[in-house]
């Protein structure tokens, strides 16, 4: 895996296995943990999630968790570290945006889930595969993808091996963007606009949101106006809101057909 630091504080993650499909191996996974846990810290703004080769990800290295020849507990805590680093991903507060390209399968799909905001290109396909390899999600699918797609598209992409492209997977919610050229550039676009914003309420919008996703009604109720007591406060805010009083702020419009 490879980090690029821009001036304006975007990050350019990229994944680096091509002849793998950039699957992903234990050492992967720690370097997602590590970095992931430290980015808010360390000045990153928002995080393009990218990859080397033809492929985003293929998933869980089937080579080496063959060859591992894993227990039931080994495997456990392999599982536990993925959560690790996709919570550390999800929950951040830093804006995670993935260029999808080519396969995004099984583990790929739940490290793509993982982001805030997905974009896919012609060539991206999604699949859980786990059902024909005589395996099951281990690393966050059974609750990110699920809450994407809804629980039985979820149970059939597994059982039938069901593969998602195109405008039919951003129709599902499995990319919010399509590009018919490089995601690549659309998604370092996207992380521009969105290194653009206040830290703080990206922050909110990139952590809180999933929080309250967690809660019941009234508690998510309770949460939001706590945030939203922070975040709308806060001094830096105070000249973007000066700029929407006397007009000078960019207005929203609809979009030009």
């Amino acid at each position: 895996m490879t980090l690029e630091q821009e001036e304006d504080g975007v990050w350019i993650v990229t994944l680096n296995r091509p002849l793998k499909r950039n699957a992903l191996n234990l050492d992967t996974i720690e370097e997602l943990v590590t970095l992931f846990s430290n980015a808010p810290r360390a000045g990153a703004k928002a995080i393009v999630l990218a990859a080397e080769g033809d492929h985003f990800c293929a998933g869980l290295d089937l080579i080496e968790h063959h060859d591992a020849d894993r227990s039931p507990a080994d495997f456990m805590h392999v599982c536990l570290r993925w959560h690790e680093a996709f919570n550390k991903m999800e929950y951040g507060g830093v804006p995670v945006i993935a260029a999808l390209k080519g396969a995004v399968v099984g583990g790929g799909l739940e490290l793509a889930s993982s982001a805030h905001i997905r974009v896919a290109d012609a060539s991206t396909y999604f699949a859980l595969p786990e059902g024909q390899r005589g395996l099951f999600t281990g690393g966050g699918a059974t609750i990110r993808v699920a809450d994407l797609i809804g629980k039985a598209r979820m149970i059939d992409m597994m059982l039938m091996g069901r593969v998602y492209q195109g405008q039919e997977a951003v129709d599902l919610g499995l990319a919010q963007y399509l590009e018919e050229g490089s995601s690549y550039d659309k998604a370092l676009e996207l992380a521009r606009r969105a290194a653009a914003n206040l830290p703080l309420t990206n922050f909110a919008i990139c952590s809180a949101i999933s929080h309250m996703q967690n809660m019941s009604a009234m508690d998510a109720a309770y949460a939001e106006a706590v945030v939203a007591g922070v975040v709308n406060t806060q001094p830096d805010a105070r000249a973007r809101l000066a700029a929407f009083a006397d007009k000078t702020a960019a207005r929203v419009r609809p979009n030009s057909k």
